[in-house]
């Protein structure tokens, strides 16, 4: 799990069907400090998180593949929760 702040969403005029209906979003990860920590990363989203949100996202992709319910879905990163 990383920490990580909104900085936008994505879009794709093709996607694998497993991602049809998903919110993604553009997650730079933050240290403690709150400074980035590496690249940005594409997450799909079901919570309601938008631009400027801090988040937590995981990379457990077996469990964001089982959200989107196909086995075969390249996603690998998912918001599960916002930080107040």
């Amino acid at each position: 799990m990383l920490r990580g702040i909104v900085e936008g969403t994505a879009t794709a005029t093709v996607r694998h069907p497993s991602m049809k209906g998903w919110k993604l979003l553009i997650v730079q990860p933050v240290d403690v400090d709150g400074r980035p920590d590496g690249d940005p990363l594409l997450a799909i989203d079901s919570l309601g998180a938008g631009h400027g949100n801090e988040v937590v996202i995981s990379n457990d992709g077996k469990s964001t593949r089982e959200m989107v319910g196909d086995n075969t879905s390249p996603m690998r990163w998912a918001v599960i929760g916002l930080i107040d």
